[in-house]
């Protein structure tokens, strides 16, 4: 959302006076951050009570016709916050001095020529607020610390409560507040808010993020009547929990309100029973809660930052009267956590460096793994240390903590399923199996790429949605959001992402933790319904998780050296010199030796679409290399009962050279494409992807000219088919621009590791807004 602020602050030729309206966040120094903020606000079109603001220009010219300057700093050289008398004593001499001062004659006809225009002519009820400069900034926040006057209905009484607000801020908790925060208390000035009164039915409070949990839940208070007793924590109110991502509902708990404050016929509050009938009942309906849900992710988008909003509802319609940044959640800025993390570290012995493929930090013991060991000897908290990590090793990885590997990149086996797990991972060490030993004390930092000797504290570790929920809420963006997922158990963390469905679920993962064991062993055992069976499980978790978001299936697309390590492998796979582009994908379906195994992973498709209802499962194939296999397929898939249609697709995987050549012909027999950006860069550029030193020469980079104008070759030719394209590669999470790439390209999906998702959907969204504003500045 675009908003031109208002001018900069300029010192004495700014107006004492000024509407709402013309006030933004930019003018904090002046307007106070209350004020700035609901200026904010309105400038961006949400609804706000309308008013006006004395400034802090206001406030100076108080002081100086009152000589109340020296009142101030003689009281403040006596104080004692650690005295509550001292502080009692100090505030009282302060606050007496302005109540007593005289308003000069020429700001209280300006203030009340504003009253009465804010009244169309006559004086209307008007709340009277403090806004201190330093107040509601991003690093503290000074809510509650002034006064507030409410019902404020005549001249006399709105100069009496501006003189007070001035004066609030010199209460005795503002004064130790401002100690405690290390403010100059000469810096700190107050403006007043003035704004029309909200006679409010309904208020309350909504955190756009949970402030305990730090999850991506909307939290709103609700209760009958001002909101004066809500926040002031005298009555309970209901609380509403919204997911900020999708749109629902995900708790409520009703209170028992059996009084509210409301406007007595003088003006001033007063207390009012509830009846009983409406006393327990749901203060919003479910409706208006999402709505307001709605409205608080919009603030937040705008601000880009979490906020504390207060709201009120008068006669059906919503008014936002206050919002701030959340100022409670954890920061490492500013308070040298990061500096002494750096000191430690630059003073502990480093044992192993290597390319960090996975972030985060964990210790634990050191495993070292090596071929024709059994996975039981990897337990639950090690740091799996291995040459190279293999798709049957999965299991052990999930027990582990971080893992580090003497080969790959970051696109080798051992990144990629560390980046499902949301564990740390260090690749392409080099020596790290011959230099730790099993049984040593480890610290792996997975960002940096380095293993330290000995085991570092240890915060709990967030998951998934923690790590992403202190993220702001996500733009909309016309490019479509998916995610990947490996392991099954992880989908219904993942589910709470922002996404649209899932672009790439790998089924090799439920091979190696569900099946372990060759499939055509299994049938030749007879035991084809226990495969069937266990692959429409694991399929079935992660389509339950996402219903009704689609889930895109990419079927087996192992290896023949993968095949043969698994349990009874050896009977059924040849030795390949180079399997990566062997005996791989569409060409397996097709042949007679797997066939019978490919149509168990169709019918457990069929199970999990017809049998558990889960309609969302669609089908992608791997390396696909010609059309005709690819219609041999369609057929087999037709012989189970699976039929393309408004509720199935097919997808191919564009990673061989050959889809891209033919682009116009494949198109004729799928649903959509998704670009498997590592192994078509691997393909065309000759360089293999698990290659840690072509890696490091830059040999393997997507955003090579030729894999880009391989992509947008793609793009154009599917889309004059009416086929979409996707992509399902690391590349855009890495490199922004690559994504803006894609999306000028005009991809129509992008799926993404979890970790990746709220920080890709922000590059995305700035990509279209920059060709939104270019298309316009040629018109």
């Amino acid at each position: 959302m675009l908003h031109l602020m208002t001018e900069p602050y300029r010192g004495s030729n700014m107006k004492r006076i000024m509407s709402i309206k013309n006030l933004g966040v930019n003018d904090i120094p002046i307007a106070g951050g209350k004020a700035a903020n609901l200026g904010e606000l309105t400038s961006a079109g949400f609804d706000v009570p309308p008013g006006f603001v004395l400034t802090t220009e206001s406030y100076d010219y108080y002081l100086k016709q009152n000589d109340l300057s020296k009142v101030i700093s003689k009281a403040l050289a006596t104080v004692d916050v650690s005295s509550d008398a001292s502080l009692q004593e100090v505030s009282g001499t302060i606050r007496k001095a302005f109540e007593e001062g005289d308003m000069p004659k020429d700001l209280e006809a300006t203030v009340l020529d504003e009253y009465k225009k804010l009244g169309k002519g006559h004086y209307p009820l008007v709340a009277v607020r403090s806004s201190a400069t330093a107040e509601d900034l991003p690093t503290a926040s000074f809510a509650g610390q002034q006064d507030t006057y409410l019902n404020v209905s005549e001249p006399k009484s709105l100069l009496i409560s501006i003189k007070k607000c001035w004066a609030s801020l010199f209460t005795p908790r503002a004064i130790a507040y401002r100690v405690s925060k290390d403010f100059d208390h000469e810096k700190v000035k107050l403006a007043v808010v003035v704004q029309r009164m909200i006679n409010s039915d309904i208020s309350g409070i909504m955190f756009t993020i949970d402030p305990n949990s730090e999850l991506p839940h909307i939290i709103i208070e609700a209760g009958y009547g001002l909101g004066e007793a809500l926040v002031g924590g005298k009555v309970t109110p209901d609380t509403y929990v919204v997911d900020k991502f999708h749109r629902k509902l995900l708790n409520r708990r009703i209170s028992n309100q059996t009084w509210k404050l409301v406007r007595g016929g003088s003006g001033e509050c007063m207390r009012v029973d509830i009846p009983t009938d409406l006393a327990k009942k749901q203060k919003l309906d479910d409706e208006q809660i999402l709505d307001l849900a709605e409205v608080g992710n919009q603030i937040e988008m705008h601000y880009g930052r979490p906020m504390d909003i207060e709201w009120a509802m008068e006669g059906g319609e919503m008014f936002i009267v206050q919002a701030r940044p959340v100022t409670t959640l954890s920061n490492g800025k500013g308070n040298g956590k990061e500096a002494k993390e750096e000191a430690l570290e630059a003073s502990r012995t480093v044992l192993i460096k290597g390319l960090g493929a996975s972030p985060g930090k964990a210790c634990g013991q050191v495993r070292i793994y090596a071929e024709g060991m059994s996975l039981d000897v990897v337990k639950q908290g090690d740091v799996l240390v291995t040459q190279m990590t293999t798709p049957d090793m999965v299991p052990a990885m999930t027990r582990a903590v971080a893992i580090v590997t003497d080969e790959g990149g970051m696109t080798c086996h051992a990144a990629i399923v560390a980046r499902e797990l949301g564990i740390p991972c260090i690749v392409g060490a080099t020596n790290a199996t011959e230099v730790l030993k099993t049984g040593m004390d480890v610290s792996v930092h997975g960002q940096m790429g380095v293993v330290y000797e000995g085991l570092e504290k240890q915060e709990e570790k967030p998951s998934m949605v923690a790590a992403v929920a202190t993220a702001v809420a996500t733009p909309v963006t016309a490019t479509k959001i998916m995610v990947n997922v490996g392991v099954p158990h992880k989908a219904e963390e993942y589910a709470q992402l922002p996404v649209q469905g899932v672009g790439l679920m790998r089924i090799e993962f439920l091979f190696t933790s569900y099946i372990q064991e060759h499939p055509c062993s299994l049938i030749e055992q007879g035991r084809e319904e226990e495969l069937v069976d266990k692959l429409a499980q694991g399929i079935s978790m992660v389509a339950k998780a996402f219903y009704p978001r689609p889930i895109i299936l990419r079927t087996s697309d192992f290896k023949t050296n993968e095949y043969r390590d698994m349990k009874g492998g050896a009977k059924y796979e040849p030795k390949e010199q180079n399997p990566m582009i062997g005996w791989r994908g569409c060409s397996r379906y097709v042949s007679d030796s797997y066939r019978d195994a490919f149509i168990a992973e169709l019918k457990a498709v069929k199970k999990a679409r017809d049998e558990m209802g889960l309609k969302n499962v669609w089908v992608m194939l791997p390396f696909v290399r010609t059309v005709e296999e690819v219609q041999r397929i369609e057929r087999m898939m037709n012989d189970v009962g699976l039929y393309r249609g408004n509720d199935f697709k097919l997808y191919l995987m564009a990673e061989v050279p050959v889809i891209i050549f033919m682009a116009e012909e494949f198109a004729e027999v799928c649903d959509g494409f998704s670009i498997g950006s590592n192994d078509l860069t691997q393909l065309t550029m000759g360089a293999d992807r698990d290659s840690d030193i072509l890696g490091r020469m830059g040999y393997f980079d997507e955003r090579y000219p030729a894999i880009k104008r391989a992509i947008a070759h793609l793009i154009k030719h599917a889309h004059e088919k009416g086929v979409p394209v996707g992509i399902c590669g690391q590349a855009p999470s890495v490199y922004p621009e690559f994504c803006e790439f894609l999306v000028r390209s005009g991809i129509d999906s992008i799926s993404l590791n979890a970790d990746t998702v709220v920080s890709t959907i922000r590059h995305v969204a700035a990509a279209e807004q920059r060709m939104i504003l270019e298309s316009i500045r040629k018109k």
